[in-house]
């Protein structure tokens, strides 16, 4: 079945968050204990078939979270159908460097839908970053959900994946109405 929508997603955050190792996971279906650091991005495809039957194709942007690639990201994010912006939840820096990433993700999209992602969450004991100030991250730059993930026990991996799409959808359906109705 071939797609019947392609979307670009781009997955942004801090060095070291996760943001590969949950990639691996979601695209090969398993844990990668060794990745290597991204340099620049990395671009992954994968085929998601849609509650509705229909098929779509993610071309999911993996953005290098070294401050020596950010130059590069400014044209990347352009055309954005949505983005991931990830933090360790046992990284309070991680969390704290969230606004500079959605600064570089909604730079020619204001509104692009991000959903706010917080890794290991399989790491209980070491979590500094508690779900009410990822919440209040999430109200205050109009992100559309927040969900903790383990690349490592599998946990919500999918899921926020399937929920970037369904908002995606929704919000470019929005648009097409908008952009029927002015014209």
């Amino acid at each position: 079945m071939s797609p019947s929508s392609i979307y670009k997603i781009i997955i942004a955050g801090d060095g070291g968050v996760g943001k590969t190792t949950m990639l691996h996971r979601y695209i090969e279906g398993r844990f990668s204990f060794n990745t290597k650091m991204t340099l620049g991005s990395d671009i992954f495809h994968k085929t998601l078939t849609l509650e509705n039957g229909n098929a779509c194709s993610l071309q999911i942007w993996d953005f290098a979270g070294q401050e020596r690639f950010r130059f590069l990201l400014d044209t990347f994010v352009k055309g954005a159908s949505g983005a991931l912006l990830m933090f360790d939840l046992t990284s309070w820096h991680t969390f704290h460097n969230l606004t500079e990433w959605e600064k570089i993700v909604r730079k020619y999209d204001p509104i692009v839908p991000i959903i706010l992602v917080g890794g290991k969450s399989d790491l209980e004991d070491g979590i500094e970053v508690d779900d009410d100030t990822a919440l209040e991250f999430t109200e205050k730059y109009n992100c559309r959900g927040f969900y903790k993930t383990s690349s490592k026990t599998n946990y919500n991996v999918s899921e926020v994946f399937e929920a970037l799409v369904s908002v995606v959808r929704d919000h470019l359906s929005h648009d097409s109405v908008n952009q029927s109705i002015e014209t």
